[in-house]
């Protein structure tokens, strides 16, 4: 979507380094609007992200939010996998007290409701959202992962961290070839190229996995959503863990869709796989979360 939203720079010190930032939309003292951090891929910023996904989140901040696009380290986050090895890993870069610091300049003076922030990560982004998930669950109402998976454990960095349960929305692709549906390991030139690697599991034991840390224990229910768009070849799947009293997690499963973000307005490289335009990931995030 073209937005016409305001969208401002800002910055905040984290260990004696500036973080940047992109933010979408206004607010004052005292509103007290939800905060949506969105976290970008490698080689990426958040305004590239921004771009790349036709502005999608955007809509959050029409609908009444503050959506802030994160500014990754030289293109990435310092995310969930132990066997990561671009800058951000190899500096040691601290993202989450980087997301600590951006959440308590918004909520300094109530311009965003602290208890309504959430997280939103596409592929290292998605990473990044895990560990957040897990680090700091107490500053989040929500995680939202696309076109990434859970570290198998040998390789995953916040393994030791307490158990809390948060709502998680997760999206991705059969067909994606950078970060595959069924999980395992990047062959040598992915890993190469994005300096990234380690075993994941699949998007459906992911799915399972948080599901089993809200304390939900029964089976899923799974339905396939109506086509909108006959010319657009994926199709969705909506996997829900739901029981009395605990948070939800959902996946969608697009069918034939790539390492892409869906939304009626993005549209990525070829190389990347196919864009659902079935659904709209903003649409997906306002109901899951009741934005």
């Amino acid at each position: 979507m073209s937005s016409p939203l305001e969208a401002t720079r800002g910055s905040v010190t984290v260990a004696g380094a500036t973080r940047t930032f992109t933010l979408v939309g206004t607010t004052a003292p005292g509103d007290a609007k939800p905060l949506i951090l969105v976290f970008h891929g490698s080689g990426q910023s958040g305004d590239k992200h921004r771009a790349f996904t036709g502005g999608v989140f955007d809509a959050l901040a029409a609908r009444g939010a503050l959506v802030a696009y994160l500014d990754g380290f030289r293109g990435n986050w310092n995310d969930a996998r132990r066997e990561s090895r671009f800058p951000a890993r190899r500096a040691d870069i601290d993202d989450v007290g980087f997301t600590r610091a951006v959440i308590a300049t918004f909520a300094s003076d109530r311009r965003i409701d602290p208890n309504r922030v959430y997280a939103v990560g596409y592929s290292n982004g998605g990473q990044m959202a895990i560990r957040l998930a897990h680090e700091i669950p107490d500053l989040l109402a929500g995680a939202t992962v696309i076109a990434a998976t859970m570290p198998a454990p040998e390789n995953f960095l916040a393994g030791q961290a307490p158990r809390a349960s948060l709502p998680v929305l997760l999206i991705h692709g059969t067909k994606d070839p950078i970060v595959s549906y069924q999980g395992g390991t990047m062959n040598w030139a992915l890993r190469t190229l994005f300096k990234a690697g380690g075993p994941t599991w699949p998007a459906t034991r992911t799915a399972r996995y948080f599901a089993e840390r809200n304390g939900i224990t029964t089976e899923p229910t799974t339905t396939r959503l109506p086509k909108k768009t006959t010319a657009d070849p994926t199709e969705v799947e909506r996997t829900a863990y739901e029981a009395e009293g605990v948070p939800p997690v959902v996946l969608y499963t697009i069918h034939r869709g790539g390492h892409t973000v869906p939304a009626a307005a993005s549209s990525a490289p070829a190389l990347m796989g196919k864009t659902s335009h079935q659904i709209d990931t903003a649409d997906l995030i306002t109901q899951f979360f009741d934005l």
